[in-house]
């Protein structure tokens, strides 16, 4: 936020008088002490102003949505948005009409939660007006104003609150709050699959994903989401089968969270728009394939069997595999030293086998004759 090409950016919008703050993720991320990640400006400018004056310093604009008073500057490092102060005037409950304003407290209303409704100047001075900073610091994740009304202008909204309530809240949710995510959960039907899968991935790539499963299912949101996501205590030992490999998977955590077979698995992958690839992916780890054999089964780890099943399934379905019955063993009960002791043979088998390619290439058979 202090970078040299910020400063640069934020001198070229303010050059005529405007007034330029950084605004939601980055400053809360600040206040909070973690690493910002994208850094989105607001401005007082209207977007044709702020296009005029990036051509103008010679940076390269995007107007990546202009009816909604966004346009993008493009930097060799980092993109930013830049977006003008602007109110909602007619909402429809998965977007908004919006007019431009001047009113900085205005623009900060339309907000969905007070942490993202924090501004700060290049100085580093902060504008809080709906009590953002303690919020964060509180680790409380509320609505600006009224929650209904807040969803009735998006109800992606809900979906977003459970999602930074798993990322940022360590005190419960008001009853307020989840009495309208409640009352507004059969409407997440009328949402893009696209904007749902965003929201439920990130909620999977989250901190604690299945604590948040686990109060949607408890408060009747999930039914109306992924009505096959119920398995969290599953989902909470892939978190920890995933520790010991060292890596987290969004999508294999959404598998783990399923309980359904292939086809419904196919079904939520279209719900949800996921690539073929992811949803091909997805199906495999809800039905494994036959070349499968869990590492827990029989009397001790089979090295060759599951060298032949790396090599069929691949080294990431592989991984997916191993550590999914990992994580059904240790939600049942059944997780016993030995059958722990070969899920992570398996896995160490993962990391140390070297790659394996079929030998016999076409032109081999072409040289012997056929």
């Amino acid at each position: 936020m202090a970078s040299a090409e910020t400063r640069t950016l934020i001198a070229a919008l303010t050059d005529e008088g405007a007034t330029v703050r950084f605004v939601g993720g980055c400053v809360r991320d600040a206040v909070l002490a973690q690493p910002a990640g994208d850094i989105d400006l607001a401005s007082d400018a209207d977007p044709e102003t702020n296009l005029r004056l990036l051509k103008k310093a010679g940076i390269r604009a995007v107007p990546t949505g202009l009816k909604h008073g966004t346009v993008t500057a493009v930097f060799p490092v980092r993109h930013f948005e830049i977006t003008t102060l602007r109110v909602d005037v007619l909402s429809h409950g998965r977007h908004a009409t919006v007019a431009f304003t001047d009113d900085w407290v205005a623009d900060a209303a339309r907000r969905d939660f007070t942490i993202n409704a924090i501004y700060a100047d290049l100085d580093g001075t902060l504008y809080d007006p709906f009590g953002g900073i303690a919020d964060a610091r509180a680790g409380r994740v509320r609505f600006v104003g009224d929650p209904r009304a807040r969803i009735e202008e998006d109800r992606l909204r809900l979906l977003r609150f459970f999602r930074f309530h798993g990322r940022f809240g360590r005190v419960a949710p008001d009853p307020e709050t989840l009495s309208a995510c409640r009352d507004h959960a059969p409407r997440i039907g009328d949402l893009s699959g696209e904007r749902v899968r965003d929201e439920v991935l990130k909620i999977m790539a989250g901190p604690d994903p299945a604590d948040v499963v686990a109060l949607m299912v408890d408060e009747g949101i999930m039914p109306h989401v992924l009505p096959a996501a119920t398995n969290a205590p599953r989902l909470a030992a892939l978190e920890d089968a995933e520790a010991h490999w060292g890596d987290a998977s969004a999508l294999r955590r959404l598998a783990a969270v399923l309980k359904t077979d292939r086809d419904g698995a196919l079904a939520i992958a279209g719900r949800l728009r996921l690539s073929n690839k992811d949803r091909l992916r997805l199906a495999d780890m809800v039905d494994p394939p036959p070349s499968f054999r869990p590492p827990g089964d029989g009397p001790r780890l089979d090295k060759t069997a599951q060298l032949a099943a790396l090599y069929r399934l691949g080294l990431a379905l592989y991984v997916d595999l191993v550590l999914l019955d990992w994580a059904t063993d240790m939600a049942s009960g059944a997780d016993t030293t030995r059958r722990s002791g070969a899920h992570r043979a398996a896995l160490d088998l993962a990391r140390t086998a070297p790659p394996l390619h079929f030998p016999l290439k076409g032109q081999d058979v072409i040289d012997a004759g056929m």
